[in-house]
């Protein structure tokens, strides 16, 4: 089985750049399932229905979010339309005061029938709100696939801190077939296959204008860091990249058998 994961999408030039490569790598890897982090899709603040839609119908099997899941309020209602569209686990998740959404799915296969990817979200607690422990989450999700016979699992840390998401591989390592982190991005160069035989990258980084301070327009990122004044960001303009990993998983064990980093920084239409 093999998995293509794209980093956090930011704005036009990430979503662009997306879709040339799901039709540059899709065939090019033989890929079985695709997941897209889409948290910054809309303006580099949060999504969209209509273009979480549009992924989907490019191939998308899962979107993946994070910290700005609701920044627009549009995709709340929609989230309880779908099982594609997948927020943090551990957010509270209290039946009385319930978080729209859910923290986790499990993909099928439209090539290849019963072939199966459990998908699994939760987001860090370093320089991030302070949530329900990822750690204890994730493992408490990866029991409840293992029970359903979910063999090939793949978990995208959103958070801040290297050190916390390393630790975190390390813990899920032999726990699940990959370990992927989002949100800084920034692509980090240690994707490896751990011990008990889960595939490991800090951050795979982003898809947007790399042309940018993290997707936002320079002069404006520098501004606010000369002056710390509040000045609304505006996403950068320009040709679009992507920062993805193609992970090759043996679907009989759910162990990774490679990692693929790849990062192209401006692409165009074909």
């Amino acid at each position: 089985m093999k998995v293509l994961y794209f980093g956090d999408v930011f704005s036009k030039p990430g979503r662009d750049a997306v879709k040339v490569g799901i039709r540059k790598l899709v065939p090019a890897h033989g890929i079985d399932f695709v997941v897209v982090n889409g948290e910054n899709m809309c303006h580099g603040n949060g999504i969209l229905p209509e273009m979480a839609d549009e992924f989907f119908a490019l191939g998308v099997d899962v979107i993946t979010t994070g910290n700005h899941a609701w920044d627009q309020k549009q995709i709340i209602p929609y989230m309880a339309t779908t099982q594609r569209l997948i927020r943090p686990a551990n957010y509270p998740d209290d039946p009385r005061y319930k978080t729209p959404g859910r923290g986790f799915t499990v993909a099928e296969s439209r090539k290849k029938p019963g072939l199966r990817l459990g998908v699994i979200q939760v987001m860090g607690r370093v320089f991030m709100d302070s949530l329900d422990c990822p750690f204890r989450v994730a493992e408490r999700e990866v029991d409840r696939l293992d029970e359903a016979g979910i063999e090939c699992i793949l978990i995208d840390f959103h958070g801040e801190a290297t050190s916390e998401k390393q630790a975190f591989a390390h813990f899920m390592d032999g726990k699940v077939s990959a370990v992927v982190g989002s949100h800084s991005h920034v692509q980090t160069a240690d994707e490896r296959i751990l011990s008990g035989g889960t595939a490991a990258i800090t951050d795979v980084g982003m898809c947007g204008c790399f042309d940018s301070v993290i997707g936002v327009k320079k002069e404006i990122s520098i501004q606010k860091f000369l002056t710390k004044r509040p000045i609304k960001y505006e996403p950068a303009e320009g040709p679009g990249g992507y920062g993805c990993v193609v992970i090759d998983i043996d679907e009989a064990t759910g162990r990774a058998r490679s990692i693929l980093r790849l990062r192209e920084a401006a692409v165009t239409a074909e």
